[in-house]
């Protein structure tokens, strides 16, 4: 083997343990008796704690490539990695339902499979590589959506897979175009020829292109999917779909941006505002009718995609969109996979009534809902309030004006239906519903670290001061 191939591969162990983990899980599973399936969830937390381990001392100073350009190591990449190995470790900790599961096994390896591609779609830098990593991000996810062989995780995931199919199909289409009008499918080159190209081919390509990770994040037009796959699936799955997968996607809709989309005469920052302010606008009003509470942090899913796409409308004209893209992204995964895990702690609590009472018998756990809420809100300190803060910044800096004042009413407005949860459950009436303690122990956690991110979001900004450009 070449040594500059080795090399490469020196610099993706994050990568390579997730593969190697699902790999060794999928054979363990195979062979082991159902009381020892224990050791695949070991095994799983291993990787991941080896992969932050790998990813913290090979931080990147700067940026480079491997395997001729196509995969970016940069400290997007590097953010995205530790953000998403906590994640699953977080999913790890709230799937109790499926402790002694026949296929408990899959689940994990469908888990890291899905975490793979997720890290591969934040670093692609060819458009190749973006689309074997959108499916990579996907296919896993089908399964584990109907992995409970229910009729509402089965419909689910007929929705999610036709969806996807589609959202992949355009996105193929696109790369066909932007490839025809640039020559390329390497980022670099594309920053190169596609200012010189006719101006309709690059945004018909583009817009197509961007379906795909658009629809991975959940973004209006292609927000359909997400309320209807977090109510069908499970619990544990309903956080895995609506975190995980959008960390790698905004950071790959924002590498296109700056990296491809921003040498060209289009005004592709306006575009991302305009679908930026949809996107939570909608969010927030659809949130405002919902009982079902999956359904509800769905919806605020959706809203909290639109403050996110508000750092790439930035990009490039703030120093900030960057980096609070990626302290948005962490405090977000953790706040939302908190209030997942009270949802977990609670399999039988489905509307927000069943919650009425929850102070009086689990106090923590309430605690830990109403931290979580209104760290969705964006309240201080959390860790959501210093990713909006930093956002709304970007924004303004970049001349958005109108756009920081749509978030902020969208935020204000976002209060009323979290409230809408946390009143009955802060009500001391009795509740008698039986707990996940697995799931309430790791809602605990986030809710702690969501509080933590806010204080801390100095020390987070000053190392993520790099500017994302195309890389050779």
């Amino acid at each position: 083997m070449p040594r500059t191939m080795l090399a490469d591969l020196s610099l993706i162990l994050p990568e390579l343990f997730l593969t190697g983990g699902a790999v060794c899980g999928l054979l363990l599973g195979s062979y082991l008796p159902r009381r020892s399936q224990w050791l695949v969830d070991a095994l799983a937390g291993v990787v991941c704690v080896a992969g932050v381990v790998a990813t913290v001392v090979g931080w990147p100073n700067g940026g480079t490539t491997v395997f001729e350009g196509a995969y970016a190591l940069d400290v997007a990449t590097a953010v995205v990695r530790i953000v998403v190995l906590v994640s699953v470790l977080l999913v790890l900790a709230i799937s109790g339902e499926f402790r002694g599961h026949a296929r408990k096994s899959e689940f994990v390896v469908l888990l890291l499979l899905s975490a793979l591609g997720t890290i591969v779609l934040a670093g692609a830098n060819d458009l190749l590589l973006l689309v074997a990593a959108f499916l990579l991000a996907s296919v896993p996810l089908y399964a584990l959506t109907g992995f409970a062989k229910d009729s509402p995780g089965t419909e689910a995931t007929m929705k999610y897979y036709l969806l996807s199919a589609l959202a992949g199909t355009v996105m193929l289409f696109g790369v066909m175009a932007v490839f025809g009008v640039g020559g390329s499918t390497g980022y670099a080159r594309l920053a190169e020829t596609l200012p010189t190209t006719p101006a309709a081919a690059v945004a018909a390509g583009a817009v197509l292109v961007l379906a795909g990770p658009m629809f991975k994040a959940g973004a209006v037009p292609v927000h359909f999917w997400v309320p209807d796959v977090t109510q069908g699936a499970r619990p544990p799955v309903s956080a895995l779909v609506t975190t995980i997968p959008k960390i790698g996607a905004l950071v790959a809709v924002y590498r296109l941006v700056a990296a491809v989309l921003a040498p060209t005469a289009l005004n592709w920052p306006l575009l991302v505002a305009v679908v930026a302010a949809a996107t939570m606008t909608l969010g927030n009003l659809a949130a405002f009718f919902q009982d079902n509470v999956r359904r509800l942090l769905a919806y605020s899913t959706i809203s909290q995609v639109g403050y996110l796409l508000m750092a790439v409308a930035a990009a490039g004209a703030s120093t900030l969109a960057l980096p609070s893209l990626l302290l948005y992204l962490a405090a977000y995964a953790v706040t939302n996979l908190g209030a997942f895990a009270v949802v977990a702690a609670l399999p039988n609590a489905e509307t927000l009534t069943d919650y009425r009472g929850l102070v009086r018998r689990h106090p923590w756990l309430a605690i830990s809902l109403v931290v979580c809420l209104l760290g969705l809100v964006g309240t201080p300190p959390t860790g959501v309030f210093a990713g909006k803060l930093t956002v709304f910044t970007a924004a303004f800096d970049a001349g958005f004006g109108w756009l920081v004042a749509v978030a902020i009413a969208n935020t204000v407005a976002s209060l009323f239906y979290y409230l809408r949860w946390i009143a009955p459950a802060v009500r001391p009436e009795p509740l008698t519903l039986p707990t996940n303690h697995g799931a309430a122990g790791a809602a605990a956690v986030a809710a702690a670290v969501s509080l933590a991110l806010g204080p801390l979001a100095g020390l987070v900004l000053a190392p993520l001061g790099h500017p994302l450009t195309p890389l050779p």
